[in-house]
């Protein structure tokens, strides 16, 4: 072990269509889900170094200070030490650059995966993205049991921007954007992040999807399909149908739960649109967080005025979790 401080870097995710695919109660049964996402540069900080005595001390929107691994409250901390063996003595601290609960960039799984990568550094080993995201699902997934998919763990992992592919034997296919620097700016710079302001419970809602899932498998089918496509509207830089095809995905994606969307939301999409927006979505389960949308650059501005939602600047991010700094 090198008993020396570690920070890992792990960044968010917007997904632009699929999300859905990527539960195993679909994939299973499919073949495989489909998934576009793109990291971006908004990210989550896991500091982890030596306590002096043999206590665990962890500091989030809270701070723990316990004798035992087993008597941490948050769920994915000490289910990430149990899993790697580390029992005593350590410190942890986390930083986020955006509010960290229920605003669907993937946030509860980055910190774990960047938790795993800065644990793995300071024990002395090396660990590669694949691993780190079946470790991050292995936990979140079937230790802990929390309903969702897989994309937020792989995103974390592995950066850039990824249409992934969920084999039904648990197996994930990660295929990176190849593309000419100017188109990748073009989408960058057609895409509004806003903020509704409202936090939701992402495991609700997936827990309505998968009981309703064997009754909506068509509806997955086009969600899943029209992934393939918007990769190729990405890799071309082509914002017009980026945008049709990320409104079509919402259309669908609306028809799998009762609380993925509402009222207020559909009202803030719906002017979104009659203000020259060309499409988007709720990004992650729905209900609430962040709303991204497809614009002409000219336009994001009456857009947020009118919405009267809190924008976030924002760019595409090419690594994924990342070793920062490492203490003398």
């Amino acid at each position: 072990m090198l008993n020396r401080m570690v920070m890992t870097r792990a960044p968010l995710r917007i997904t632009f269509v699929g999300g859905g695919t990527d539960i195993p109660s679909y994939y299973e049964k499919r073949d495989y889900g489909s998934v576009v996402s793109a990291a971006i540069n908004k990210y989550i900080y896991v500091t982890v170094n030596k306590k002096f005595d043999d206590q665990i001390r962890v500091s989030y929107s809270k701070t723990e200070i316990v004798d035992s691994v087993d008597r941490i409250e948050h769920p994915t901390v000490r289910e990430a030490l149990n899993f790697l063996g580390i029992r005593k003595g350590i410190e942890i601290v986390s930083i986020s650059d955006i509010p960290s609960r229920g605003t669907g960039l993937g946030s509860s799984s980055s910190f774990l995966v960047g938790l795993l990568h800065a644990l793995h550094s300071f024990k002395g080993e090396f660990v590669n993205p694949e691993e780190l995201a079946r470790e991050a699902v292995k936990i979140e997934r079937e230790i802990l049991g929390e309903p969702g998919g897989k994309q937020d763990q792989y995103m974390a992992a592995y950066g850039d921007i990824n249409l992934m592919k969920f084999i039904s034997d648990g197996t994930v296919d990660v295929k990176k954007v190849i593309s000419h620097d100017r188109s990748i700016r073009k989408i960058e710079d057609s895409l509004l992040l806003l903020y509704t302001g409202r936090e939701r419970n992402s495991s609700d809602i997936h827990r309505e999807q998968i009981v309703n899932s064997a009754n909506m498998m068509d509806v997955y089918d086009e969600m899943r399909d029209l992934a393939e496509q918007a990769f190729r509207a990405i890799c071309n830089g082509d914002v017009d149908a980026l945008g049709e095809l990320m409104h079509r995905n919402w259309m669908l994606k609306k028809s799998l739960s009762g609380k993925i969307s509402d009222e207020w939301i559909d009202g803030k999409y719906s002017r979104a649109m009659e203000l020259g927006a060309k499409g988007g979505k709720v990004v992650g389960a729905g209900g609430g967080g962040f709303i991204l949308l497809v614009a002409d650059p000219g336009k994001h501005d009456i857009i947020t005025r009118e919405l009267g939602l809190k924008r976030t600047e924002f760019k595409f991010s090419h690594s994924g979790s990342r070793v920062i700094f490492v203490g003398d």
